[in-house]
């Protein structure tokens, strides 16, 4: 373990943000952008590994756990997320057999 926070501090703070931000843009732009559900809740789902990868460079740069201890709640609720979302989107694709997101408007009642 004392390895890798070494190589961990190795590479400067700068280039976590710098990576960090770019994944969390791409996934912005894969919501917005996409239509297909799936490639919604994977791009959701960069988004908060892109947080938790820079919660987990914080706590290693500060030496406190607490940064760790918090990814690893936020990965139980976006594994929850995940479950929940894709078994929306089976009962949605039984309706309209589409998983577009576009088509989801046909089903107000």
């Amino acid at each position: 373990m004392e390895g890798t926070q070494e190589i961990i501090k190795v590479i400067p703070i700068n280039y976590y943000l710098i990576f960090c931000t770019i994944l969390f843009c791409i996934g912005v732009l894969g919501v917005l952008v996409k239509r297909n559900a799936l490639v919604i809740f994977m791009s959701i789902e960069m988004m908060l590994n892109s947080v938790n990868l820079l919660l987990v460079a914080f706590s290693v740069y500060r030496g406190d756990p607490s940064g760790q201890i918090f990814v690893f709640f936020v990965m139980v609720v976006a594994a929850a997320e995940v479950a929940v979302g894709l078994a929306i989107l089976v009962m949605t694709y039984r309706t309209t057999h589409s998983i577009d997101v576009n088509l989801l408007t046909r089903l107000k009642g």
